[in-house]
């Protein structure tokens, strides 16, 4: 166990992504617990206002992505100084994800029913640096011998036709499944083999003359939206706070 956990999590190369991984997750704890003091009207937090304007996190974490950024690339992996950056990154990255809602949308969405897609994201991004931390690595090749790293046309035939499928599952409407099949092998397939999302570009390029698949999708896209949908939101209500129906608004 003690040999997993630093071959996977703690080497040197990967000390970095766990700091961010963690200061990520951390920082939107802590914003989200700060905002919903704020809501409340509880404890010292006020919003930052310049004048008329709302600054948003985001603003800060932008800056600080920028920085950690650029200073891990200077740093290099194996450094004080990129332990340092990863932090700042990892915490830029939480305050911008966690007003993620509002880059999409263009509008202040926070507590909104569109507020949501933040949450979901930052759960997601989560998940996708653990699954790195633990030992997957990106396009799902993992655990090559040495003598697969040097076939170069395996690897890159590999990479390649993993991420035909991970495109093809998010043309189908099914981006959590995209993401994760980035990172996991056959996720992606799987994705990419099922049916499409009612809506999806898929759906509306092959499904437009053929009723009883565009029936199938429809159907299966309910039952699973009826079996995971509200779990799903109590996760995202638990986490982030449930949004106020007063101020949901209307997709553009």
């Amino acid at each position: 166990m003690g040999d997993w956990w630093y071959r996977n999590i703690t080497e040197p190369g990967k000390l970095p992504l766990l700091l961010a991984l963690l200061s990520f997750v951390a920082t939107f704890l802590i914003t989200r617990t700060i905002t919903r003091l704020i809501r409340a009207g509880k404890g010292p937090f006020r919003n930052i206002s310049t004048g008329d304007v709302h600054i948003h996190h985001v603003v800060p974490g932008i800056f600080l992505m920028l920085v950690g950024g650029f200073w891990a690339v200077a740093a290099g992996r194996h450094s004080l100084a990129s332990m340092f950056a990863a932090v700042i990154f990892g915490v830029g990255a939480g305050l911008v994800l966690d007003e993620f809602a509002l880059i999409l949308y263009l509008d202040d969405v926070y507590w909104g029913e569109q507020g949501r897609k933040s949450v979901e994201v930052v759960m997601l991004t989560a998940a996708l640096v653990v699954l790195i931390l633990t030992g997957f690595t990106p396009f799902g090749v993992n655990d090559m011998t040495p003598e697969e790293r040097g076939n170069r046309a395996g690897l890159a035939l590999n990479i390649a036709v993993n991420c035909c499928f991970a495109l093809v599952a998010l043309v189908k409407g099914k981006l959590r499944t995209a993401l994760i099949g980035v990172v996991v092998p056959f996720v992606a397939l799987v994705g990419a083999v099922r049916l499409a999302r009612p809506g999806s570009a898929w759906a509306r390029r092959f499904y437009r003359n053929r009723h009883r698949a565009r029936a199938r999708a429809a159907l299966r896209a309910f039952r699973h939206d009826r079996r995971w949908a509200g779990p799903r939101r109590k996760i995202q209500d638990w986490i982030g706070g449930k949004p106020d129906p007063e101020l949901a608004r209307p997709r553009r």
